[in-house]
């Protein structure tokens, strides 16, 4: 009896869940398809968590690329870093920031339709969030 008591003392009282960037390679992440492919540049950069790498396309559009990331998520905040795609801006990254409600996921798209040049680069995506389950 006694060391059923010592267990239920040793529980954490509070467990909460821990957000983290679901979008990173280091949580399994992966990008499964860019429409574009520079090898110095590779569409890999986008998760890899450094925002000095990036993915470049290059020079048509659109211009497409999938994350996946293995397992059921539900996100609440995109934030998007890029060159010369959202806003016309000259020398100086986007940083867009998305609030999702009841974002669920298993899978991103993001389609670039047209950009303020040909070359545009997305150096992250970051989605802040849980995992729900694993796949099976």
């Amino acid at each position: 009896m006694r060391e059923g008591r010592e267990y239920a003392e040793k529980r954490p009282l509070n467990f909460k869940m821990r957000k983290v960037d679901l979008c990173l390679s280091s949580e399994g992440t992966e990008v499964i398809l860019a429409t574009s492919n520079d090898e110095k540049h590779p569409p890999e950069n986008i998760i890899d968590g450094n925002s000095e790498t990036f993915w470049t396309t290059t020079g048509m559009f659109p211009q497409e690329f999938i994350i996946c990331f293995h397992k059921h998520v539900k996100i609440e905040k995109l934030v998007i870093q890029s060159y010369l795609d959202l806003v016309h801006t000259e020398g100086q990254l986007q940083n867009e920031e998305i609030v999702v409600h009841d974002g669920y996921a298993t899978f991103l798209r993001f389609i670039l339709v047209s950009a303020f040049d040909h070359f545009v680069s997305v150096h992250s995506i970051s989605a802040e969030g849980l995992a729900v389950s694993s796949l099976s």
